[in-house]
């Protein structure tokens, strides 16, 4: 109807050259293309018997998330280095300007967040343009760091933020379609390809750490649990047509399942990291990578809840409720039903880490997702939402501010399926 009303306009116009005629039709086609497929808000149906927060309006759940994005994004995306691009400010002490993670925080929000921003796709695009010129050295994964010159410091990647930014490219596809300047699916594809060749291990089908990890590394049976993205690797196999990706949902799910239960019965917590997938399964010891914590439920695992329920939020898989069942029943006792008591970190055994009695976003947002599940949680859902809304950004940091917004993404109701 677009196309036929403006010919009907090219022929009322015959003082027009017909060249010029030509070029007019095609700008307009081309303005009618950048429009979004699925503008927020998009007011998301998820399976069935799940929750959002119900003591607000829908309205209100929108107006919240689309003041938290405009804050967000006022904050943290920056004009890089080239005229065009832009990238996630990291916003840590530091020559650290930009790393991969935020990179693809940020590329999923823009394209979920279309429609609100109408320049949205040429910010999106903008991004798309810097991870394309900090890829490393295996072509379509981005180098996992860059400085304030935006030169990469590390040519090797970290997974997480090449699946979400996969994921991203696959979310600006149904927005935009892909016969503009950049070919979002076939990006997409190269993308994922790269993933499972260099970022998932052949033998376990476990999650590697990053590329730079190869089969003769001593961390090479060991994994990150927050990049299990399940809901993701469904996008993967349903791009690629690549049925490995339906072997690493499969036996990630169960190695989830056999750390809750041989470590976590009470808590159904998983930690940080996860080492010797090949033999007997178990936690890091302290400072295997990061930190003293690194057998813990700390800053990287924090995201599993938010991760896992999303897949069952989109697609029902019964194992990613079981999961987060477990989740919920521990941290609605373990907190009174309160979440001013929630704490930034927790042992597998589900008690506090000693002197983390502060309000981390990044844990709190996770389990406001999780409760989505099952109409149980409903009041600790509202009192999650309520408590999570209510602190200021400018008190936060991008990773807690970021991970806050992809949430409220989700409680909203406007994490959409592709």
């Amino acid at each position: 109807m677009y196309f036929g009303v403006n010919i009907i306009k090219t022929f009322l116009m015959p003082r027009i050259p017909s060249a010029l005629l030509v070029v007019l039709l095609l700008i307009d086609i081309s303005a009618g293309a950048q429009q979004a497929a699925r503008p927020f808000p998009q007011h998301v149906q998820y399976h069935k018997g799940t929750i959002k927060p119900d003591h607000i309006t829908q309205q209100r759940l929108d107006g919240l998330t689309l003041d938290f994005f405009r804050q967000w994004q006022k904050r943290y995306v920056k004009p890089a280095c080239k005229p065009g691009e832009y990238y996630i400010w990291f916003e840590r002490k530091g020559n650290k300007q930009c790393v991969s993670e935020g990179q693809g925080y940020g590329m999923i929000i823009t394209a979920l967040m279309a429609g609100a921003d109408p320049n949205a796709r040429h910010i999106y695009d903008g991004l798309f343009s810097f991870y394309k010129d900090h890829r490393n050295n295996h072509k379509y994964l981005m180098a996992w760091a860059q400085d304030k010159n935006c030169k990469s410091l590390d040519p090797s990647s970290a997974t997480d933020g090449d699946m979400d930014i996969a994921y991203s490219l696959l979310l600006a596809d149904k927005q935009w379609g892909s016969q503009g300047s950049i070919h979002y699916l076939e990006e997409a594809r190269k993308i994922i390809a790269a993933i499972m060749k260099y970022e998932i291990n052949p033998k376990t089908y476990s999650i590697i750490l990053s590329d730079a990890v190869e089969h003769d590394s001593k961390d090479y049976f060991d994994t990150r649990t927050s990049d299990f993205m399940p809901d993701h690797f469904k996008a993967f196999e349903k791009a690629t047509g690549d049925e490995r990706w339906k072997r690493t949902i499969d036996d990630n799910y169960r190695l989830f399942r056999q750390m809750e239960e041989n470590y976590s019965p009470d808590a159904g917590l998983v930690p940080d990291f996860i080492v010797d997938i090949n033999k007997r399964a178990k936690p890091a010891k302290p400072h295997f990578l990061e930190s003293k914590y690194d057998g813990y439920y700390n800053y990287n695992a924090c995201r599993v809840p938010w991760r896992i329920a999303t897949d069952y939020l989109l697609t029902g898989d019964p194992r990613a409720k079981a999961i987060d069942d477990k989740i919920n029943r521990w941290i609605r006792e373990t907190t009174k039903g309160n979440p001013d008591n929630i704490s930034a970190g927790y042992t597998l055994e589900g008690n506090d880490i000693k002197g983390r009695y502060f309000e981390a976003l990044s844990f709190i947002g996770p389990f406001a997702v999780s409760a989505m599940v099952d109409q149980k949680n409903q009041k600790w859902l509202n009192a999650v939402w309520d408590y999570l809304v209510h602190f200021k950004l400018k008190d936060y940091d991008y990773y807690d501010n970021s991970i806050k917004l992809l949430d409220m993404i989700v409680l909203s109701g406007n994490y959409w399926n592709i």
